[in-house]
């Protein structure tokens, strides 16, 4: 199969980092909105200037990229146990977002929260935190996403990060960073390349490739040690890491006997493996597994140009997926098992396109022309994915239905293959 430079078969934090202190990296541009959008007022939380980080205006910001709401700042509210139901409903508002910070005496700082239901004169939520300085953004995010849940019943994702490649001249850095794009720090920095970096189930870890040794090599990292771990050395390419649900294994894409196929290796380096059964020179790569463990979807040529197919955890009973077009790589299924996406070569163009499995019906989520590397939120709403526009490589965010799209540029390098970090937990 001939490879072109999209199909390098991507031979291509708890955190400890490298040095390199927290702050923003990202410049976010958004462009459209949900269909119906709900009207939610956000009040300044009293005494928010005590904290290290403006607690309201995080939340506002979280809210607003959603593309679900439409965000009306509300001003002050200082007292937070007499809510004006129907005043704050005359302007508008079908929910009021109310809090206090206060700082404590051991260094930390007391967030709390109260959610508000101004139609039906209610409260839906409150949630108190005491967190250290450098957790305000952080207790911010997760009140968003406790608003995000209680108005829509789908979990929030504005508490979790975001891994990616970055390349500086000839140093590229595996960086992570919060979903907002606030933040980023560095996991690990080389003057050789890394490429196609995946999270452990726990966010704890991150596998990746590295051409350190000169050769692609997968390496799983623990983020909060930095101890690493050589998983996958064998002869010839050793690529495209993914883990398994219960995060003690992993699927790579080896090419020790002659042509690329896909094995599972332990976490820890051991049982290598063999699981696809490509014959002839195919390649078989870029598996993935499903969030029951109970089938990898992966890459193949098998049929003449590169596919995605499904196949059992076991290598048995490949399928394939994808029909439309002649060119389909990068399979990344949706949490709820119901969604497949993946990049597709249309009229020259790389796009990012959306399948439902059920059904088989496709959808083009992208306008550009040169998508890589889609990643799911956690919860399934929204997929994030690398593009390049004007020779500039940046991170695009947009919602499984199309309608709300989010640019993040980074303001030095060229950012891309960006993997969606779990839940915290």
């Amino acid at each position: 199969m001939k490879k072109p430079s999209h199909y390098l078969i991507y031979t291509g934090l708890a955190l400890a980092v490298i040095a390199h202190g927290a702050q923003a990296q990202m410049r976010i541009e958004i462009s459209g909105v949900g269909s119906n959008q709900m009207p939610v007022a956000v009040a300044g939380f009293a005494d928010e200037i005590l904290a290290p980080q403006q607690i309201s205006a995080i939340i506002k910001a979280d809210l607003g990229r959603s593309g679900l709401f439409n965000v009306i700042d509300a001003g002050t509210v200082n007292d937070v146990n007499n809510i004006d139901y129907a005043g704050w409903k005359a302007k508008g508002a079908d929910a009021l977002v109310v809090g206090t910070v206060s700082a404590l005496a051991d260094g930390r700082y007391d967030v709390r929260y109260k959610l508000f239901d101004t139609v039906k004169a209610s409260q839906l939520s409150r949630q108190d935190q005491s967190v250290p300085a450098q957790a305000a953004r952080l207790a911010a995010h997760k009140i968003a996403d406790d608003v995000f849940f209680k108005l829509t019943g789908v979990p929030g994702a504005f508490a979790t990060r975001v891994a990616y490649i970055k390349q500086e001249g000839s140093r590229y850095k595996l960086a992570v960073a919060d979903i907002d794009g606030e933040g980023e720090q560095t996991a690990r920095v080389s003057n050789d390349p890394i490429m196609s970096p995946a999270w452990s189930p726990d966010g704890g870890k991150v596998a990746y490739v590295s051409f350190e040794q000169k050769k692609p090599v997968v390496y799983v990292q623990n983020l909060a040690t930095q101890a690493r771990t050589v998983v996958a050395n064998e002869k010839g390419s050793n690529s495209s890491p993914a883990w398994a649900p219960d995060g003690g294994k992993l699927a790579v894409s080896l090419s020790m006997d002659g042509h690329t196929q896909i094995y599972t290796v332990n976490a820890n380096g051991g049982g290598l493996h063999r699981v696809s059964d490509g014959t002839g020179a195919s390649i078989d790569t870029e598996a993935q597994f499903s969030a029951d463990g109970q089938s990898i979807y992966f890459v193949s040529d098998r049929s003449g140009g590169p596919q995605i197919y499904r196949m059992n955890a076991d290598g048995s009973d490949a399928k394939r997926i994808t029909f439309g077009g002649s060119y389909n790589i990068s399979p990344r299924i949706s949490p709820d098992g119901t969604t497949l996406a993946y990049i597709s070569q249309r009229e020259g163009n790389y796009q990012l396109y959306v399948m439902d499995l059920a059904t088989g019906q496709e959808t083009r989520l992208s306008d550009s022309t040169d998508d890589l590397s889609p990643s799911f939120a956690p919860n399934g709403k929204y997929i994030i994915y690398s593009t390049e526009a004007a020779g500039r490589k940046s991170l695009m965010v947009v919602s499984v239905d199309g309608r709300v799209k989010q640019r993040l540029t980074a303001q030095d390098g060229d950012v891309r293959q960006p993997v969606w970090g779990p839940f915290l937990r």
